[in-house]
């Protein structure tokens, strides 16, 4: 694993609640909680499905032109914290291209990154001792 690759990982960790939520002051702040509104079928795992690059982007996408910019991203993560990365790393890291914003393949290439770094036994679903770590890990 290259060395950028665990922060490549972790770059969108909280985007994905956004699909479920909409706002990111009603962010969850525990990983059950998270887990909870990802699965949406509420069959105790969350599939690459429901842990989607296309609606996350399509949610954090607030002016709906096709670029995630800072302001989005910062929306959605609120205020930075200790300990982890801020949104401007964040997008950094993801910026594949170096444009300073985000496209839909950028923020899915992402999510499905984290997805299967998540999925610690493969088997494509995530249950939520796994998401527990990963959210331990942002």
């Amino acid at each position: 694993m290259t060395p950028i690759l665990p922060r490549m990982l972790c770059v969108l960790s909280l985007a994905p609640c956004a699909v479920a939520m909409g706002h990111a002051q009603d962010m969850p702040g525990t990983a059950s909680a998270r887990f909870d509104q990802l699965d949406r079928n509420h069959d105790g795992r969350v599939t690459a499905d429901e842990y989607n690059g296309k609606a996350v982007f399509a949610a954090l996408d607030a002016d709906r032109n096709y670029r995630l910019t800072l302001d989005e991203l910062q929306a959605v993560l609120g205020p930075d914290r200790d300990g982890q990365l801020s949104a401007a790393d964040r997008l950094r890291v993801a910026d594949l291209n170096g444009n300073g914003e985000l496209s839909q393949d950028e923020v899915s290439r992402f999510a499905q990154m984290r997805f299967h770094g998540l999925d610690s036994n493969r088997d494509e679903r995530l249950d939520l001792a796994e998401f527990q770590r990963g959210f331990l890990q942002r």
